[in-house]
């Protein structure tokens, strides 16, 4: 009988300890979430100020008041417009009439020295079907 008595005690003990180590865990636990959602509320805080914050930078008139102190800009009229006929003439041509166009006779080239099969880019190359 005594035997069964000191085996009940003990399983109480480790019912006792357990618990206590399940409250343990639970507490620690309790006090990481409400950490956390501390933090997140910080961080919320944060957030809602540099919103506010852009706001207020972004604010028009803010910005207006800004361009007309430091740019020196001015309503554009339509007096600022000159006419056609007051362009300059066209710079003068770097071949004659009857020659080819040297900037496209060096393009023709390339694409004629190029490989006409080869694909660039991501587009896979397409099989030969024979």
């Amino acid at each position: 009988m005594r035997f069964i008595h000191l085996l009940v005690i003990g399983a109480l003990i480790f019912a006792a300890a357990y618990v206590y180590r399940i409250k343990m865990d639970s507490t620690a636990r309790t006090e990481k979430v409400l950490r956390l959602h501390a933090e997140i509320r910080e961080q919320r805080d944060a957030i809602a100020q540099l919103r506010s914050e852009w706001a207020r930078l972004d604010a028009p008139l803010r910005l207006q008041g800004l361009v007309e102190r430091h740019l020196p800009l001015k309503p554009v009229n339509g007096t600022q417009y000159d006419s056609l006929k007051n362009l300059p003439d066209r710079p003068p041509r770097m071949f004659r009439p009857g020659e080819p166009d040297p900037i496209g006779s060096m393009i023709n080239t390339i694409e004629a020295a190029s490989d006409p099969d080869s694909v660039t880019g991501s587009v896979p190359q397409p099989e030969d079907k024979q």
